[in-house]
């Protein structure tokens, strides 16, 4: 039921502690890899591809740290009032147009991506709803500085290629990587970009949200828990080279 998700993760003892097993399992099935690649001497490159485009993967404990900024409120406190802002602003602007962004490092050798969390319940990519005129690479710009950059370091991000192209036909849960043949207006389109990290920063988030970092392997073919946008984007990251710096 979700667009996009992560891995929840609470105060609360029992969320905690499923949270932990889950993590330990992660860190099981990467470590197995690890070992298989190295018996079959596998090269520090993954998705290999001689065509496409090369994004280097910083280690995320020794390159990244995250620190609490001030909170951020945000505009909806449930869904239907989210499609319900989305249906006033619909009539008014006519078809939003939202962009969300990629960000990966490496832990254990392997790719995590990095979501955000707000609520118990509601996960997803960084990003957000386009203003009227604004260019894609301006608004995605804005929208990761004010989530995730720290208020004393500036960032550049290097926005690269664009993932894919989400389509919401109804204001509801229901995207779709296509327009629906019945379907001549849809109310909402999603754009997903890779951006490519620097190789340190300190990054900062508002208290009110939570950041986490989800391997990829987690997040393959697992729509039941992610959401069908963040379990796809393993299948999108194969025509990129990933090398682990």
């Amino acid at each position: 039921m979700y667009e996009n998700s992560i891995t929840i993760v609470s105060s609360n003892t029992n969320n905690n502690n499923n949270n932990n097993l889950q993590n330990n399992k992660a860190k099981e099935i990467i470590e197995a890899l690890q070992k298989r690649k190295k018996i079959e001497n596998f090269p520090s490159v993954i998705f290999t591809n001689t065509t496409g485009p090369t994004i280097n993967l910083y280690n995320l404990d020794n390159n990244y740290t995250f620190e609490i900024k001030e909170a951020q409120s945000e505009k909806d406190n449930s869904a239907t009032a989210r499609f319900n802002r989305m249906k006033e602003k619909y009539e008014r602007e006519d078809m939003r147009r939202s962009v969300e962004a990629v960000l990966l490092v490496q832990k254990y050798n392997h790719p995590h991506i990095v979501l955000l969390q707000t609520g118990t319940a509601y996960f997803r990519l960084p990003g957000g709803r386009l203003q009227p005129g604004e260019g894609e690479i301006e608004g995605l710009t804005r929208k990761l500085t004010k989530k995730l950059a720290h208020p004393n370091f500036p960032i550049q991000w290097e926005i690269k290629d664009l993932l894919c192209v989400w389509y919401r036909p109804h204001f509801d849960n229901h995207l779709f990587p296509y327009i629906p043949p019945h379907i001549t207006k849809p109310k909402e389109c999603k754009k997903i970009f890779i951006v490519a990290l620097p190789e340190k920063y300190a990054f900062a988030y508002p208290k009110n949200i939570k950041v986490t970092q989800i391997p990829i392997i987690d997040l393959y073919d697992n729509a039941s828990q992610y959401g069908p946008i963040i379990a796809n984007i393993p299948q999108l990251l194969g025509r990129f080279n990933f090398v682990y710096v």
